[in-house]
């Protein structure tokens, strides 16, 4: 007689069958972090350089926009920092105590990425404020090259990570951050000019305020998905409702529940489920295609399924609370 229970378990790195060595159309979301190394490299030498330089001169420029984006590109840095770890770190192997190994941080520093942004962002807001009170001579000059050189940095930095910012969150914080930044020194570059032949200081704090709201709406969208993300959602790419009608249509399958799929990291899925199946266990082959299908069109790596009879009732403990 087939066993009422049986567990298959297969992800990218171990398994075997089909589960193990499936290629398709989810291969296109896996990101190898390593390639990225080189960039963030270039990008924080780059942009810790100009930190330094942008203050001194819109210290010397009195140009509050120049000193907020230099605390911004600051915080820029250390965003770059927190993201370039974490892009190491999703490639350490499982242990004993960290049996998914460290992929999860790479959700983590997307989620302080967007933190970041949005504390630096309103420390800029606070002070273009209360500048706007009280409007001091400003060097448009000054403004406008530093300004300029700014966006040239800015935008070579964040063409450098555009390539992977679509399928992994991380990589799409440290994108957001360049791209941020280039509009904040685009917006200082046009306000400099702008200043520069009128004399309409004021221009510096208005400009900073509106490149805020930019950043804002912008990097919303990262909070929104990294925050979901460290609460285990089903990432935004993959429709439940879809991985459950496919597995109920699956020869055998009478009845599915437990279903549970969340993100191991930024670009990887995992997925664990209970198949109602009366005639028993299938067999591994019939699982390992199932998985197969599973990576192929739903982008899900790491998957366990349970094989039961249904001779017994089960009930989702996670389902038998609510409030």
């Amino acid at each position: 007689m087939a066993p009422s229970h049986a567990t298959h378990h297969a992800h990218d790195h171990h398994g075997h069958g089909h589960g193990a060595h499936a290629h398709g159309g989810a291969h296109h979301h896996q990101i190898d972090p390593n390639n990225h190394g080189r960039s963030f490299a270039v990008a924080i030498a780059l942009n810790a350089g100009f930190v330094a330089i942008e203050f001194v001169y819109g210290f010397i420029a009195n140009s509050t926009a120049l000193m907020a984006d230099a605390g911004h590109n600051l915080s820029d840095v250390l965003g770059l920092l927190l993201a370039w770890g974490a892009a190491i770190l999703v490639r350490r192997a499982p242990s004993r105590r960290f049996t998914y190994g460290l992929r999860s941080s790479s959700i983590l520093a997307a989620l302080a990425n967007a933190m970041f942004l949005l504390i630096a962002s309103g420390a800029i807001a606070w002070e273009a404020i209360q500048r706007l009170a009280q409007t001091p001579e400003v060097a448009g000059l000054t403004v406008t090259v530093v300004a300029g050189i700014g966006v040239i940095i800015n935008g070579f930095s964040a063409w450098l990570f555009v390539k992977g910012s679509k399928q992994d969150l991380n990589i799409r914080g440290a994108y957001l951050h360049m791209a941020a930044d280039a509009a904040i020194s685009l917006g200082v570059a046009v306000a400099g000019i702008v200043m520069l032949f009128t004399g309409f200081n004021w221009l510096d704090s208005v400009v900073s305020l509106v490149v805020v709201a930019v950043i804002v709406v912008a990097t919303w969208g990262l909070l929104r998905d990294s925050v979901q993300l460290a609460l285990s959602a089903v990432p935004a790419h993959i429709d439940l409702a879809d991985v459950e009608a496919y597995l109920r249509q699956c020869p055998g399958v009478t009845d599915v529940h437990d279903l549970h799929i969340w993100g191991m990291s930024t670009t990887e899925s995992a997925m664990t489920v209970h198949l109602v199946m009366p005639e028993g266990y299938p067999g591994d082959i019939f699982l390992d295609t199932i998985m197969c299908a599973v990576k192929e069109r739903f982008s899900i790596g790491h998957s366990t399924l349970q094989v039961e009879q249904g001779t017994t009732r089960h009930a989702c403990v996670l389902h038998t609370k609510a409030f």
